[in-house]
This record gives C-alpha cells, structure tokens and sequence, in this order.
C-alpha cells in the first residue's frame, strides 16, 4: 500500500512539475531561483535548508504554493503526463451512455460556427479578418479610449445565437428510451430522462455549510481587517474560503478574485495585451461588428452598465483576438460526420449578452488590463460552461436538470402549477442560468453571487437561487396562468438580497 501511495505521489510530482514548465510563470520563477541560489544567502554545504530560508524570504514559496492550487483546481483533474486530455487519449465511443449529450455538444457547436461562415458569405466579409485601411486604423487607435464615438455599420449584423436558442435545442433532447419505459407518458420538456448526477438540497447543504456558520477568520471580528491580512499572505486557499462567506468589502473584492482566479498581472501578461490590442488596431474582424452589436444591444441599454461601454469595447475586441483562450476551454468530442466550420480567433463566437459576462467586473478594477485578464479567467472556468452543451457537472445541462429536481422536490405545488398550464418551468429561468444573473440582480447583489460561486468554485448556486426567487415569489406565480404574466412577476429582482435568501433556503427544515 505505502508503495503504491509513493508512486502515486511520485506521478502527482511529475505532473506538477510538467505543468509548471507549461505555464507563462515558469520563466521568471526559475530565473528568481537561479539568482537565489547564486545569493550570498545560500550556503553550498547547506544547500537545501539555506534555499529553502532564501525561497521563504523572498516570497517564492507562497508564488509557488498558489500555482501549485490553481493547477491542481484546473488542468491537472484532466491532464496526464504526456500533457493530452483524456478525452484525447480515450476516444469516445458510440455506445457511451451520454454519447447523444456528447453528440448534441458537438453539433451545437458546429451550428454556432456554420451561422458565423453562414453570415461571412451573406456579407461578403473573409472569416479570418482583413488588414484595416489606413485612414480606419488611424481612427480606431485615435478612438480606442472613447469607442462609443467610432463609426459603424451594423445594420446588416445580427446576433449569431442568442439563449432562446440553447434552450430550444436543451428542450429538444432525446436520450435513449429504456425497455421498460413508456415514452408517451414523460412530458417533452422534462429532463428527467438525461442520467447526469445532481446533487439534491441535503447534499447542498453540505456544500454550502460555511454559509451558515458565523466565525471569524484569523481571530478577528473585522472583515476589513481579516481581508486585509488574508490579502498581505498571498494565499489563494484563503482567500477563497474569505469569499465563501459572501460579506467580501467592496475594496477588496478585485484582489481577492484575482488570486483566486490566478490572474494577478505580470510583465508577461501586460505584454501579451498590448499584442491582443495591436491585433484589433491592425485587422478587421466580423467579430469586432458582432461584439459593438452586443454591447449597444444590452449594456449600452442598461442603466448599470452604459457607462462602461468604452471599456468592454476595448475588452471584448481583445478577448476575440486571444487565441489562448481556445487551449484552455474544454468541448466535447463525439465522432460525428459532417464538414467542420472554423471559428474566430479565440474559439468564441459572440452571442447575444456574452457582453454581460464581462460587465460585472467593471465595478472591479479601474485598469481594462487587469479586468481582462480575471474576466478571461472567469469565463474559463465557469462561463463557458453555460454556453456549451456538455456533460461537466458545472455545465448547463446539469444546472438545468438540478433546477428541475429541486423545483419538483421542494416546490411541488409550482411544478403542478407549471404542469398544469404547459410552461416549462426552464423558460422562465434559463436566462438567468445561462448569464450566470448579470443584467437581471442589481450588480451589488450579482458580485455577492459570484463570490460564492469562486468561494464554493460551483456553479450548483445558480439553480438553487433560481428556485429561491420563485420560491420567494410564489405566492403571486400561482395567481397567474400565463407565460408572460409570470415573467412580470420574476421581472424585477432590485429587492432580491442574495446572501439572507440563501442562507434562509440552507438552514430551514
């Protein structure tokens, strides 16, 4: 047994360090290293603890702890030792029992694609962009600051996909029937049929038991002051477990996201953005039209967000060019035939309201350069996941069906209340899972959201919130027999506090 756990730790070792030399950090670091070891500081006859007492003092040991954590929380869950995924090194096959949510995955995602090279040929415009002309290149750059002021046609550009969208194709899918199972009697929007693991209330209870406990962090009442020290140790463990008691201070919040997030700026980094930025000065790209589309149709519209519209120009145009984005992002794999479609730079097609992915952070960070980099983190992890169909637990078929097994469970009178009139419960809730709440919670509130999202690193808050404001608006839901009345009612969410609800919905019987 003790052999078998050294190999284990000996090919966890390996993986790491495999990783670590992956990674944009690992140059500088092992620079560092090389300066310790030639410091004055570190003894040749005492090589190993005089390095170590130099890694310690020089603040390696905390850089290397926090990238070892982001690691492990990521890449590592998926990577071997060769660097292939595992859905690289084991095809799947057809027979797989979620081969057709596999399937639908890829499809979905070709459809995506196909609408974008659809929409380049009904234009007239080359997929992979062209060089800008002088006089435009000179007024973009002129303009970079104050884009909202840049010239563009965009009446002929639409919106390749919007939620409604997803959700038809959700609402569509068919897994395969059991023998013993009568087809007729399960409703077509139901997704009790998709045997993806969910967890239910007791098992979030469990996850979310730190919501309800009261003790401080560090021996210290002041939240102000535990942030404070939390942030001075550089920990990211800790600072995530900070974020899981959803009372981040506001001043914080930027840099306790960003070193859970792994996405506090280097010279690297800084470089890499002004390479993204020269990208969109120099080429003209169909995404640059669909990405002006999107904001001036959503946060340019909304009253908390419009006056951010220059800074998401600058940050969505960059965010199309990153072609790191398309390595980081897991799609499923399935072997369909059909031609395949190429996509923009980044591997992302805009969407309507991807804008809104990125508006929160606004509230953040002063600098674009450091609100591009942990919203790119964030979408990474988490975003992506609900414009995707996949099978990832966080991903939005589990969200979907967790929200539909709550509902039954635990508010069986609405889910008769739905059944009865035919709505499906998900048509009333989907554009709040897919945009994870922004544009629909005061931005006061979303940040609150989110912050349990990065402390729990789970998605699973959303449809439990979902169930919790109509849990909250109930009694008005079951006056009302039609779709549209219904939406009147989940409208307006300016008096949802998120923090009391949730922890009201954890803690009663």
């Amino acid at each position: 047994m003790e052999e078998l756990q050294d190999a284990s730790i000996h090919h966890m070792t390996a993986k790491v360090i495999a990783a670590i030399k992956n990674t944009k950090c690992y140059e500088p670091i092992y620079k560092e290293l090389q300066r310790l070891v030639c410091s004055p500081n570190v003894d040749t006859h005492d090589m190993r603890n005089t390095l170590e007492d130099a890694i310690k003092g020089a603040g390696l040991e905390t850089e290397i702890r926090n990238i070892v954590y982001n690691l492990v929380r990521s890449r590592l869950t998926k990577t071997d030792d060769k660097g292939l995924t595992h859905k690289q090194t084991s095809k799947p096959t057809v027979s797989d029992p979620l081969g057709y949510l596999k399937r639908a995955g890829v499809l979905w995602d070709r459809r995506v694609r196909k609408s974008l090279n659809a929409m380049c040929t009904e234009l007239k415009v080359p997929l992979h962009g062209q060089p800008r002309i002088s006089a435009d290149r000179e007024d973009f750059m002129a303009k970079w600051n104050e884009l909202s002021n840049y010239n563009m046609d965009l009446a002929n550009y639409r919106p390749v996909y919007a939620p409604k969208d997803l959700l038809e194709v959700l609402l569509s899918l068919k897994g395969p029937a059991k023998t013993t199972e009568n087809t007729d009697q399960i409703p077509q929007w139901e997704f009790s049929h998709i045997a993806l693991p969910v967890k239910n209330l007791f098992e979030l209870r469990g996850h979310y038991a730190d919501l309800l406990r009261s003790d401080s962090y560090l021996g210290v009442p002041d939240l102000t002051v535990q942030c404070q020290r939390i942030l001075e140790g550089r920990h990211a463990p800790m600072c995530q477990q900070f974020l899981k008691k959803g009372c981040t201070p506001a001043p914080y919040r930027g840099a306790l996201w960003a070193s859970v997030l792994d996405s506090k700026l280097h010279d690297y980094d800084i470089d890499y953005w002004h390479k993204l930025r020269n990208a969109v000065w120099t080429t003209d790209h169909i995404v640059d039209k669909l990405v002006f589309k999107d904001i001036q149709l959503t946060a340019s519209n909304d009253d908390q967000y419009f006056v951010f519209e220059d800074v998401l120009y600058q940050v969505l145009l960059c965010f199309s060019r990153d072609t790191d984005i398309g390595s980081c992002v897991d799609y499923e794999t399935f072997p369909v035939k059909g031609k395949t479609y190429e996509g923009p730079p980044s591997g992302v097609v805009p969407f309507h309201g991807i804008c809104m992915f990125a508006a929160p952070f606004c509230y953040l960070y002063d600098s674009p350069v450091n609100l591009y980099y942990t919203f790119r983190a964030f979408y990474i992890r988490y975003c992506h996941r609900l414009t995707t169909i996949n099978t990832h637990p966080q991903g939005i078929v589990s969200l979907c069906l967790l929200f539909e097994k709550l509902l039954q469970t635990y508010e069986p009178q609405l889910w008769s209340h739905f059944r009865e009139l035919q709505i499906q419960p998900l048509r009333v809730v989907f554009k709040w899972l897919m945009r994870a709440f922004s544009g629909h919670l005061p931005p006061d509130q979303l940040l609150v959201l989110w912050d349990l999202i990065l402390g729990f690193d789970s998605l699973e808050i959303l449809p439990l919130f979902a169930i919790i404001i109509l849990s909250f608006r109930k009694e008005s839901i079951m006056q009302v027999a039609s779709l549209d009345n219904i939406e009147a009612i989940l409208a307006d969410l300016s008096s949802i506090k998120v923090l009391p609800l949730v922890q009201l919905a954890l803690s009663r019987d």
